[in-house]
């Protein structure tokens, strides 16, 4: 990962500008970060202090209007982390390095560069037949339960929600997607998006280019019917880092917000009696249940970021060149604003969690997401009809993360099956 020269140094934490500031790390509100949004916004408004790992400030953009505003503008907030005026504070192995330490990749270019490689990455996701993805997904997931059908017991999240979006995405990709080295890739991408105590993400994300590096180089030569070769070929001629780099983005956002919205989205199914009685008759719950998701529990959470190209207010707040906003995309989609009774309607899909503007999750990323995960859950449905929790729902715990919102784990039972 590349690191810049840095800008000259901002506000340092504690300066009058973040009085009150809460730190978004070891947080007491991490199994229910809706009542840390609630709180954040009566105290501070729309948009708030807050500190990230290490006590470096930032601002948290908490309204629907306000982070809307913030994606629709690129000229105001750019990707180009290189404008931070905190890097002098940052050491080289903070743990959110992945997510801010400058990349040459789609997701921190600008303009005209961001539009090219944007471009790269939808003529190759159009590319994918849709109904050709879900068949495949149903195979994949069809392979996953055999696996533990015969036992009446599971583990989702390992076993079937985080295994079924990777092994979709590495076969887009021209990826071999059998062995230790996709389970490695799995693990890898949750470290460098998700650490946990103990996990090392920038080392992670460091294998994860390594591995992603190889496939582009074998796909050079032998080209397929796949996304990495699709890229390659493409008229914009992007070089082989470029395309790491975007490859990258693309398999690490079709895996874990996927495995989270499959995960929550099967939570929903089986602890909320609005959903349970209509599971096994029929299938429109399950697309109500992943909308509902991505409203309520949405599997990013929180999105770093953007970075003021001057000084300008925001949500009543004075935002210097170069500070840092995190989008707040789980506490926009819950913004009283736009849903004065946490109300949501069964069609209505403009909620931010593919977040919105030019450096919105790329068409057709969505509706590929919305394959994957739809048919992972009714295949699994249709395969084990009488599946239920085998723990109390009060028992599920969420990951300790203010970034990404998933499951620890999700055991179900059900009458084995027959093989």
């Amino acid at each position: 990962m590349t690191q810049q020269t840095p800008a000259p140094s901002g506000p340092p934490a504690g300066c009058p500008a973040h009085d009150g500031a809460v730190p978004l790390s070891g947080l007491e509100y991490q199994q229910t970060p809706s009542q840390l949004y609630r709180s954040l916004r009566r105290e501070h408004g729309p948009v708030a202090p807050v500190l990230l790992d290490g006590g470096v400030p930032a601002w948290l953009v908490l309204g629907y209007s306000e982070v809307s505003y913030v994606t629709a503008h690129d000229e105001l907030f750019a990707r180009d982390s290189r404008r931070w005026n905190q890097w002098e504070h940052i050491p080289e192995d903070w743990p959110l390095m992945p997510f801010v330490g400058y990349q040459p990749s789609v997701l921190f270019t600008e303009g005209a560069e961001h539009q090219r490689r944007a471009g790269v990455i939808t003529h190759a996701l159009e590319q994918v037949d849709q109904f050709e993805l879900a068949r495949d997904c149903a195979q994949i997931a069809d392979r996953l339960i055999s696996a533990f059908a015969g036992s009446g017991q599971a583990e989702l999240m390992d076993a079937y929600a985080h295994a079924l979006p990777m092994v979709a995405a590495v076969q887009m990709c021209g990826m071999p997607h059998a062995g230790s080295d996709t389970q490695d890739l799995v693990d890898d991408l949750r470290i460098s998006l998700d650490a946990a105590e103990g996990d090392d993400p920038v080392a992670a994300y460091v294998r994860v280019g390594e591995r992603i590096q190889n496939l582009v180089k074998e796909k050079r030569e032998r080209p397929g019917a796949d996304v990495t070769s699709r890229m390659i070929q493409d008229e914009a001629g992007l070089t082989d880092e470029e395309i790491v780099q975007d490859l990258i983005s693309v398999i690490a956002a079709a895996q874990q917000p996927t495995a989270n919205w499959i995960c929550n989205t099967l939570r929903l199914l089986l602890t909320d009696e609005r959903f349970a009685l209509n599971v096994s008759g029929g299938r429109l719950s399950v697309g109500e249940a992943l909308n509902e998701v991505l409203w309520l529990d949405t599997p990013t959470q929180n999105f770093i970021g953007r970075w003021a190209a001057r000084d300008i207010q925001l949500g009543g707040r004075q935002i210097r060149a170069g500070d840092c906003l995190v989008l707040g995309l789980a506490a926009a989609n819950t913004d009283p604003q736009i849903w004065p009774e946490s109300h949501v309607g069964a069609e209505n899909a403009a909620h931010l969690s593919f977040s919105n503007g030019e450096h919105r999750c790329p068409y057709p990323a969505p509706l590929l997401a919305d394959v994957i995960a739809r048919t992972a859950v009714e295949t699994l449905l249709d395969r084990l009809p009488d599946i239920v929790l085998s723990v109390d729902p009060r028992e599920l715990t969420w990951r300790p993360s203010i970034w990404m919102r998933g499951l620890t784990s999700l055991p179900v039972s059900f009458t084995p099956v027959v093989q």
